[in-house]
């Protein structure tokens, strides 16, 4: 990351790292974190909750970044720093609705689809401008969702040049989005772990990284 961030002559703390812990221990997460690492990323709610609850205590922030079904929104809203996939008005109401019951202001991201991939969420391309303004509508005397940026999963590619324009594109979109809203969006989450050099070269402030850390995932349950 450090190297990547010199490349392109970024500061190095300008890049976050979320360590994406899914299907490891928590105990891993506990000896990833006395080593110093803060952030984690989680893709299935129980699973995160578990976690959570196991670590209480623990100097930890955590990120939602799978998909998220509107029925376990009231189970996201304040458990985590960072919900990464909002990707419908659904969605984006059921989670405001949440943060209000609860008095919170959620920080979120949109996740956009840029490979218009089927079996991927994300909010396409063309009503991405429709859903942040919704989002952003979405707050009310400091509750509600606190639209931070956009986030990115492209498609798997063998070379991470490849998935490099995806990454430029999603930054020209945060830029032309922030400018039309009128407010600042500082956050970008993409890159994984075979590309995150080239998604900090393209403006990344989140790469969210397992198997560089972890090791292989072991198998689900």
């Amino acid at each position: 990351m450090a190297a990547a961030c010199e490349r392109c002559g970024r500061a190095p703390e300008s890049v976050r790292l979320v360590a994406i812990s899914k299907f490891h221990p928590a105990s891993d997460i506990a000896a990833l974190a006395a080593c110093g690492q803060r952030e984690f990323g989680e893709s299935y709610v129980q699973e995160a909750l578990a976690k959570q609850d196991e670590l209480v205590g623990q100097d930890i922030l955590w990120h939602f970044v799978g998909g998220l079904q509107t029925k376990k929104a009231r189970a996201v809203v304040g458990r985590f720093a960072l919900a990464h996939s909002v990707d419908s008005e659904k969605l984006a109401r059921e989670l405001a609705k949440r943060a209000k019951e609860a008095r919170i202001l959620q920080p979120v991201l949109i996740e956009v689809n840029l490979g218009e991939e089927e079996q991927k969420a994300g909010v396409d391309e063309a009503d991405l401008a429709e859903l942040a303004a919704l989002v952003v509508s979405l707050k009310d005397r400091g509750c509600g969702l606190d639209l931070r940026g956009l986030m990115c999963l492209p498609p798997v590619f063998d070379s991470p040049e490849e998935a490099r324009p995806y990454f430029e594109h999603l930054r020209e979109l945060r830029d032309e989005l922030a400018q039309n809203l009128g407010q600042p969006l500082p956050e970008l989450s993409m890159g994984m772990t075979g590309d995150f050099e080239a998604a900090i070269e393209e403006g990344a402030t989140i790469v969210r990284v397992g198997t560089y850390i972890f090791g292989p995932r072991p198998p689900k349950g």
